[in-house]
């Protein structure tokens, strides 16, 4: 039902509580007839005659736009704003709670600009707490209903969404088709701060796929893009995004100087909250192109650790900090260190991606092998090695094999390690 529709429903159904025929809620400044085109759908009063309606019916001009009181509609955006200020918070599951909360009650129906907000906050949410699948089905219904109120950036921030969801998944088709979709390979749009974010989602699948030449030619534009647009946005987004295919094409010092860029603009324009997990992500980089510096990373990762812990960051955020640090204690031989941080990341892996499920129990594997805890470590790796059995071959599936082969080989369970090493070569192709 359209919102003209919902209009004139409303607008019959209080005339009738008031006791009132069409003629009499029309005379004397509108036809009988008009009043009847209204009520049916068939004409879209103006303001003035809403305004003059909602006086005759002596109810407010918002409940008959809305379907809510003005008294309710305070209610409605106060809910709205506890929700957001959660998500801000950190306190994801509390902002999915709310969100949910709101779309349920029927008090959304007529207001469908606040409903969208509420179903696009209700997906980030939802994402942020690690429920992949839900996410996405929640962002591909908002994307199917709402294609034709949607605003294009509400659009492209969805599409953002949905892109990075497919890929935290595994899922790196569909993480590349719903970018280029939008993009197009024959004529770019003219690039915003929005489709940069867009097209950084599409150069991660891309390089997740093990597509690094068109990486490096995407790359390329996205950097072009950036020198056009000028905005510390579009050119931290390209920087980082060259940063990544440097690394993931073994070209060392092109990443050093893309993602110390990236950090130079960042720091100088972007908010406190982006600034602590992109320092998260530049120290993870540096530790695979400079591993000789880790104490210098760690460093750097215990002040993000503690800069995550009093902001708004979200559960995943901070256990992607905490296993960069235990990474960061393996290169400098302390182990037992290394085990406190991945420990205490697996205790909160329930309900979380799989592949940051995989991770986790790899890494608390490899820990546990450093410590000379056999059967533990055994224990860890064939968790993962069951999640992994189960996953698409990408590039960061065969970077995930290979821990376990070289974990399985240090705790001399050599056969399993060499199904691991050839699991591996499978997942790139060879």
């Amino acid at each position: 039902m359209t919102g003209q529709d919902l209009v004139g429903q409303r607008i019959k159904i209080v005339r009738r509580q008031r006791g009132l025929s069409q003629a009499q809620l029309a005379h004397p400044e509108l036809s009988d007839s008009y009043v009847s085109l209204i009520e049916s759908g068939k004409r879209t009063p103006t303001p003035a005659v809403l305004e003059l309606l909602a006086e005759k019916l002596d109810c407010s001009l918002t409940y008959l736009v809305n379907g809510v009181t003005a008294e309710q509609m305070q209610e409605i955006e106060l809910a709205l704003g506890y929700a957001r200020l959660a998500m801000e918070n950190g306190e994801v599951a509390e902002a999915r709670t709310r969100y949910a909360e709101l779309l349920a009650d029927d008090s959304l129906a007529g207001l469908p600009q606040l409903r969208q907000d509420a179903e696009y906050g209700l997906a980030l949410a939802t994402e942020a707490c690690g429920d992949l699948e839900q996410a996405i089905a929640l962002l591909d219904r908002l994307h199917e209903n709402d294609t034709g109120t949607m605003s294009s950036e509400r659009h492209i921030a969805v599409a953002v969404a949905l892109s990075r969801c497919h890929r935290e998944r595994g899922d790196l088709s569909q993480a590349v088709r719903v970018p280029e979709r939008i993009l197009g390979e024959a004529v770019r749009p003219a690039w915003t701060d929005g489709l940069m974010r867009l097209g950084s989602q599409l150069l991660i699948a891309y390089v997740g796929r093990g597509d690094l030449l068109r990486a490096r030619q995407f790359s390329a534009e996205l950097l072009d893009a950036a020198e056009m647009l000028g905005s510390p946005l579009s050119r931290t987004l390209a920087h980082w995004g060259a940063a990544i295919v440097a690394v993931e094409s073994g070209l060392a010092e092109e990443a050093v100087t893309h993602v110390e860029r990236a950090m130079a603009i960042q720091s100088e324009h972007g908010d406190p909250r982006r600034l602590a997990r992109l320092r998260g992500d530049y120290a993870q980089v540096m530790l695979t192109v400079r591993p000789m510096e880790a104490e210098a990373w760690r460093d750097v990762l215990v002040k993000v650790e503690t800069e995550l812990s009093e902001s708004s960051a979200n559960p995943m955020d901070k256990m992607r900090c905490a296993m960069n640090l235990a990474r960061a204690e393996l290169l400098l031989a302390r182990p037992d260190r290394a085990a406190e941080h991945v420990r205490t990341v697996c205790d909160l892996l329930d309900g979380m991606p799989k592949a940051l499920q995989t991770e986790a129990r790899l890494l608390f594997g490899e820990a546990l092998a450093e410590l000379g805890m056999r059967e533990p470590a055994f224990r860890e790796i064939l968790i993962g090695v069951e999640f992994l059995a189960q996953a698409p071959a990408t590039r960061n599936t065969a970077h995930l094999w290979l821990t376990a082969a070289r974990v399985l080989e240090r705790i001399e369970e050599r056969d399993r390690s060499v199904d691991a090493y050839k699991q591996a070569l499978a997942c790139v192709g060879l």
